[in-house]
């Protein structure tokens, strides 16, 4: 009977797995826009990049468009763009504040973006205006499930 159970355990668990297997990773300590865009927030600071699942339906990234150091970004508001292979998508910031440093290696490199969306294809870093509006982003679990019925809806 008991390895019957593990058994069965066992099989759920690879069931749900397999399932998961082809999603794109989401980090669990970042929060996300529905536009796909991940902060990480450091004190008052905030690295700002597009996710996994982002750069996966962009295809291979052959440019990305930089704000200079200093400008001002709205939550929600368009600050630069992706440019793949397949199209160019803007890329909104999920914070307000203003640029305080770019990821100047994705100028030569932005292949970044696709091999190291969470570490090395960060886009921009943001001094943030207004902490609160992290609390509107999704954590890891609501963007998974925002990102499954986004693609079953497709």
């Amino acid at each position: 009977m008991a390895s019957r159970l593990w058994a069965s355990r066992a099989a759920s668990y690879l069931r749900v797995s397999v399932r998961h297997r082809g999603f794109a990773s989401v980090v669990k300590d970042l929060k996300y826009s529905d536009t796909h865009e991940w902060v990480k927030v450091d004190g008052t600071s905030a690295t700002v990049g597009i996710t996994d699942h982002a750069q996966d339906h962009l295809g291979d990234v052959v440019y990305v468009e930089l704000p200079e150091v200093g400008a001002s970004v709205t939550q929600g508001n368009g600050f630069g763009a992706v440019e793949s292979v397949k199209a160019t998508s803007d890329v909104n910031s999920p914070v307000s504040g203003k640029v305080i440093e770019v990821n100047e290696e994705l100028n030569s490199s932005p292949g970044l973006v696709n091999a190291s969306p969470y570490e090395n294809g960060w886009i921009i870093k943001v001094e943030i205006q207004d902490a609160g509006e992290v609390n509107t982003l999704m954590d890891s679990e609501r963007y998974t499930k925002f990102c499954e019925e986004e693609d079953a809806a497709h």
